[in-house]
């Protein structure tokens, strides 16, 4: 079974990215799973803390479901043309201490969508995050886009994924990166075993 990690970069309650990863949980593929999870409970970075007090609990937890996951899917929301301030938080905290990067992020095949009121869907920000990709040293799949433009037309008042267009996109993209996240682990066992 490969595993996949999904995690939404959105407080809100009744976040669109949150209703997006739901979706896609529930669209994965034959021999694929995706679990869930979120930013809440991870606290403002601040070395001083991190110093006295360690690693956030929520963070930690957060941290060791991503490194046991075959692969991981970020559901990125837009704000003012960037990524989220609390998701690039998320992301630094879970990147301390820095020698766990490689065992958490180094080689984890990684993939990008989100969802948005506006127009034109989050491909700035998912562009913001290519910086931050490469520094994690992922390996980033950009076999399909989906940026979710009008997000409020995407689901109904259930929170429910009502554009049969946009559910077979997500479909695709959920199976192209499962087959990569498959080629990229098969690599890695070949490279193990030679």
């Amino acid at each position: 079974m490969t595993s996949i990690i999904g995690i939404s970069g959105s407080l809100r309650q009744g976040s669109f990215n949150t209703r997006l990863m739901l979706a896609a949980a529930a669209r994965m593929p034959d021999g694929a799973l995706m679990e869930t999870a979120t930013i809440h409970g991870i606290p403002l970075y601040d070395g001083d803390v991190e110093e006295r007090e360690g690693i956030p609990a929520a963070a930690a937890a957060l941290k060791e479901r991503i490194a046991v996951a075959d692969g991981l899917l970020l559901f990125t929301p837009e704000y003012n043309n960037s990524i989220p301030g609390p998701f690039k938080n998320a992301i630094d905290w879970l990147t301390r201490p820095s020698s766990d990067v490689p065992r958490v992020f180094r080689g984890k095949p990684t993939a990008l969508m989100g969802a948005t009121p506006g127009g034109f869907g989050t491909n700035l920000a998912q562009a913001a995050w290519l910086p931050v990709l490469r520094q994690l040293g992922v390996e980033a799949w950009f076999g399909a886009r989906l940026h979710v433009a009008r997000a409020p037309d995407a689901f109904d008042e259930d929170g429910v994924l009502k554009s049969e267009p946009l559910d077979r996109q997500l479909r695709a993209f959920l199976a192209g990166f499962t087959e990569f996240v498959k080629q990229i682990k098969g690599r890695q066992v070949d490279s193990l075993s030679s």
